[in-house]
């Protein structure tokens, strides 16, 4: 595996309920900020290389926060999606964090959705990649893998402790052999995720990020999924700040048209289609990314503030 620099700052913060959440951070502790929400699974570190040189380039403050049950989160399963924002608030602040924009990739795009309404006055702008849709209520999409989810959610609710034992314990024992586990699951992709699996930076933070945020515990992502089959606490229509959304033609895992369903709820949505690309084809166009999220909010951002 190539080697992978460490973030330029890790640890973790505490909050509601005498938990922490585990973060890491990349570019410059002055500069606007970002938070980058993995997905699922996923973990503080699943944020490209290039989007780390970018934060150094320009001045930028990018921050990946581990969901409760990986990396040294507490596990803790929200009451639904908004309640984490709270815990978000919280990380901020102690950050010194005053406002922000946030990048949300696959199950990573409701919780930042869920920022965008709850804190209006401090999100600047939201960047979605492939971002899951509701599953309930009238805004729910049809259609797609995330309603196997959906049906088994009883059972899940009932052994997500269990499962979620046995889910850390498998990954202890593949651990050692994370680039073969990796390059089998390429194999097995669309066209544009198995090209973009097969470059070395990214396969490089994909084990790089599995490694270290299963060290103790995976519970986060049956969390996620019990979560997205309920309902998310809000509405598309709340989420008042400006969207932008980056969706691959060919996403296998969540089809471009929850995409569109979700951005035609919102009240300042923008989606972009990505031709010939699947479910992490957003990952490969960070730079279009961050130049669109930066110019949103209030104001344009510099290198000098928030």
């Amino acid at each position: 595996m190539s080697t992978v620099a460490r973030p330029a700052l890790e640890g973790s913060v505490a909050v509601r309920g005498d938990r922490r959440l585990s973060f890491a951070e990349y570019g410059h502790t002055r500069g606007p900020a970002i938070v980058w929400m993995h997905g699922t699974p996923g973990a503080r570190r699943q944020i490209p290389l290039e989007v780390r040189a970018l934060a150094e380039e320009h001045g930028l403050r990018i921050i990946g926060i581990d969901r409760p049950g990986i990396g040294s989160s507490t596990p803790h399963l929200y009451e639904d999606i908004l309640d984490w924002t709270a815990d978000l608030e919280i990380l901020m602040d102690t950050l010194a964090i005053d406002t922000v924009r946030l990048i949300g990739l696959s199950g990573g795009g409701p919780y930042v959705l869920a920022a965008g309404a709850a804190l209006p006055d401090r999100v600047h702008g939201i960047a979605v990649l492939g971002g899951v849709a509701p599953t309930r209520g009238p805004d729910a999409a049809e259609g797609g893998p995330i309603q196997l989810a959906v049906r088994l959610a009883p059972l899940l609710q009932l052994t997500r402790v269990p499962l979620g034992l046995g889910l850390t314990a498998a990954i202890r024992v593949v651990r050692p052999f994370a680039g073969l586990v990796l390059d089998a699951y390429a194999v097995l992709q669309p066209p544009g995720d198995k090209a973009l699996l097969s470059r070395p930076e990214f396969r490089a933070m994909f084990i790089d990020d599995l490694l270290n945020g299963s060290r103790f515990q995976t519970s986060a992502p049956l969390n996620d999924l019990l979560l997205f089959t309920r309902p998310w606490g809000f509405d598309p229509a709340d989420v008042a700040v400006p969207v932008r959304w980056w969706h691959g033609d060919d996403d296998h895992i969540v089809p471009v048209h929850h995409g569109r369903h979700v951005v035609d709820r919102l009240p300042d949505g923008v989606l972009t289609v990505v031709d010939g690309e699947s479910h992490l084809g957003g990952l490969g166009i960070a730079e279009q990314v961050i130049e669109t999220l930066l110019e949103l909010g209030p104001r344009r951002t510099s290198a000098a503030g928030g």
